[in-house]
């Protein structure tokens, strides 16, 4: 196959974009162009079915409802103004970044889309950038750009599929008494109008902002075209920041078909007793430090092999959070849309090889409410996400049998599947090759060249 390229959605369906174009673009749409300045501040609005552009000049242009601004010359870039990074978790915030490539802008519904339209390898260097640090071993990023690049063709192979459902209820108008079950996950349900996000739901992806290293540019060459692949198929290689120490089951996090390559296993040289669905045995496993690759407590190490974004997360291998009853009510309400009453307490129903919760029980005075799968755990039990769907619940300060507060005792950062970037990092770091850090993650998938 040739390399292809891709359309990686960086501002999805938002009211207006601002954007500077720098070395010279044209804008293109249906079979007209249009050559822009060297140097422009673009504002972007949607007009019903179509686009208006309006400079800083004061220059108003309405085009129809697509226009690429296309570079002219190598050295073209284009910035974006209050770019969300990291949304919905914990560390979200906006910047201003800078990517090369065509800008595509598409009005839906009175939205616009910002798209960067960027070769796949091009837009591998900033992933394995941004995913982690470019200072990292070679080895490391490597291995990452491999798993960059498996990832997004199998995702691309696979688009126009939907295999995650919409959200549901059941029942889906309960009545007080009632025991309500709510199950989803969340996958490549969002992504219609373009290939690939920019985001942590897909890939970080922040342009020639990160993409600032020779390491990753050699990463990213050194590795061209080559895949993950298992019964002729590429791997559908998923990763995560921590796996807190056990790696989790594809079928705990998304549909309900498990991989072959994503195992479940001790993440390390320590002789572990697994899987970790006992409470007991789960608890102790979580409030122990295991010998496995990503419990790591080097902090000059670990500012080494992060990107900056995760400098402020310090404790993934091992954290506490409290959430007090009416702050737990009021979440609960707020993401699942029911109001539970009083809890009065938290209980495990299910648990995967990891110890990550699969599903969940909260038992309220008004109902009984069972939550699956691990990121919708995450998602209603925080104001963002929880770091992982492995705890164990503590109730504390009980009056006429219901707690005051919980405290949530965890261990992870992620889902669990697949790579452990901080585990990977670590191997790479003690000397292992990019090979054998892919054989120790996805066992028995095969390295091929595509192209």
């Amino acid at each position: 196959m040739d390399e292809p390229t891709l359309a990686v959605g960086l501002l999805p369906a938002v009211e207006q974009a601002e954007l500077v174009l720098r070395g010279g673009f044209e804008a293109v749409w249906g079979d007209r162009r249009r050559p822009l300045p060297d140097e422009v501040e673009l504002l972007a609005t949607a007009d019903g079915p179509g686009l208006n552009l309006e400079t800083t000049g004061g220059e108003f242009v309405s085009y129809g409802s697509d226009v690429e601004l296309r570079p002219t010359s190598a050295a073209s870039s284009f910035e974006l103004r209050g770019m969300t990074v990291g949304i919905k978790f914990h560390w979200e915030h906006t910047e201003d970044l800078r990517f090369a490539g065509a800008a595509g802008l598409m009005a839906r519904g009175g939205r616009i889309h910002v798209l960067n339209q960027v070769p796949l390898e091009q837009y591998l260097v900033s992933v394995i950038s941004s995913e982690m640090s470019a200072a990292c071993p070679p080895a490391l990023l490597r291995a990452h750009a491999v798993i960059s690049r498996s990832w997004l063709l199998a995702q691309l192979q696979g688009k126009g599929e939907s295999p995650a459902p919409p959200p549901w209820m059941e029942p889906p108008e309960p009545r007080p008494g009632d025991r309500v079950r709510i199950w989803r996950w969340y996958d490549r349900e969002d992504h219609a109008d373009f290939d690939v996000c920019a985001d942590d739901h897909c890939q970080r992806y922040q342009g020639v902002t990160r993409a600032f290293s020779a390491e990753a540019r050699a990463a990213t060459e050194a590795t061209r075209g080559l895949v993950l692949t298992c019964d002729g198929a590429v791997c559908d290689a998923r990763f995560s920041k921590c796996c807190g120490g056990i790696t989790e089951l594809f079928s705990n996090a998304w549909g309900d078909e498990d991989l072959p390559y994503l195992q479940a296993f001790v993440d390390g040289e320590a002789d572990l007793a697994f899987p970790l669905q006992d409470e007991e045995q789960f608890r102790a496993f979580l409030l122990g430090s295991p010998d496995v690759y990503c419990n790591e407590a080097d902090p000059e190490l670990l500012v080494r092999l992060l990107p900056d974004i995760d400098h402020g997360t310090a404790d993934f291998f091992r954290w506490t959070t409290t959430v007090t009853q009416g702050e737990l009510r009021e979440l609960i309400e707020h993401k699942a849309g029911l109001d539970v009453g009083p809890i009065r307490g938290i209980r495990p129903l299910r648990r995967g090889p990891s110890g990550r919760l699969v599903e969940l029980e909260i038992l309220g005075d008004l109902h009984e409410l069972v939550l699956g799968k691990e990121l919708e755990i995450r998602r209603v039990l925080s104001t963002t996400h929880l770091y992982s769907s492995a705890f164990v619940v503590e109730p504390e300060g009980l009056i006429d049998g219901v707690p005051e507060r919980f405290v949530l005792r965890g261990g992870g950062w992620g889902h669990g599947v697949g790579l452990c970037q901080i585990g990977a990092a670590v191997m790479a770091d003690r000397g292992f090759e990019f090979q054998a850090i892919l054989s120790h993650y996805y066992r028995g998938a095969e390295l091929t060249r595509l192209y």
